[in-house]
C-alpha cells in the first residue's frame, strides 16, 4: 500500500485528491497538512510513502519545503501539484528535489500514475516538461534573466508582473510591504530592469503570468 501525505492549504481541494485516490486498491491518505509547519510535524507523527505537495502555501512555499526536506535528510519522493502551468515552477521545483511535477488541470487523469511512478523511484515529468529540462541543462549558458533569481524573487516577480501591488503580495505571502519592496529591488537589479513595467512587459512575454493575481 502506498502511503501518501497530501499538503495543500485548501481544504476542498484536499478532499478532492482523496476522492480521486478513493477507488484505488493500492494508494492511501494517511495524513493531510496545510502549510509546510504542519507538513513536517505531520512526518514526525506518521510513516509515509510520496509527499504529494502544492507549490503555494500560506508564508513559505512548496520550493521551501523542498530544500527544507533536503536539509534534513528526508528521502521521501515528493510530487508536486500545482495550479501554475510548468512553464512557470516545474524546472525549478525538480531542480530543489522533486520526483515530479503535475498541474492542478490534468491532476484527475494523471494523480494516480503520477504517484505510483514517482513512489518506485521514477521521475514524472510531461514529455514537454522533459525536453526542457534537458535543453536548459545542456546549454546553461543560454538560461533567461528570470533562471537567475532566487525562488522567492521570481515569486515576488511574476506576481509584480502579474499586476499585483506591493501590499497586495505582502498580504499573500504573509511578510511586510517593506521586505517585498527589498526583494523587488533585487529582481530589478538582476534582470537589469528599471521598472514596474519593464518586468510586466518581461513576465507576459515569457508566459509568466500568476493564475490567482
Amino acid at each position: 500500500m502506498i502511503r501518501v501525505l497530501l499538503t495543500d492549504d485548501h481544504k476542498i481541494l484536499r478532499e478532492g485528491l482523496k476522492g480521486l485516490l478513493h477507488d484505488t486498491d493500492d494508494i492511501t491518505v494517511v495524513g493531510e497538512a496545510g502549510d509546510i509547519q504542519e507538513l513536517f510535524a505531520r512526518l514526525g507523527s506518521v510513516a509515509c510513502d510520496v509527499i504529494v505537495l502544492d507549490i503555494s502555501l500560506p508564508g513559505r512555499s512548496g520550493l521551501d519545503a523542498l530544500k527544507q526536506l533536503k536539509a534534513e535528510g528526508i528521502t521521501t519522493p515528493v510530487l508536486v501539484l500545482s495550479m501554475h502551468p510548468e512553464e512557470q515552477y516545474a524546472i525549478r521545483a525538480i531542480r530543489s528535489g522533486a520526483a515530479g511535477y503535475l498541474t492542478k488541470e490534468t491532476a484527475s487523469q494523471e494523480l494516480v500514475h503520477a504517484i505510483r511512478k514517482v513512489h518506485t523511484g521514477g521521475k514524472y515529468l510531461s514529455s514537454n516538461l522533459a525536453e526542457r529540462l534537458f535543453t536548459e541543462l545542456a546549454n546553461p549558458r543560454g538560461a533567461e534573466p528570470h533562471t537567475l533569481l532566487s525562488d522567492r524573487e521570481y515569486q515576488i516577480m511574476c506576481m509584480i508582473g502579474s499586476g499585483l501591488t506591493l501590499t497586495g503580495i505582502a498580504d499573500k505571502l504573509a511578510l511586510s510591504v517593506k521586505t517585498i519592496s527589498t526583494y523587488r529591488t533585487r529582481v530589478l537589479l538582476k534582470m537589469g530592469m528599471k521598472n514596474n513595467a519593464e518586468l510586466t512587459t518581461y513576465v507576459v512575454k515569457n508566459g509568466l503570468l500568476c493564475d490567482n493575481a
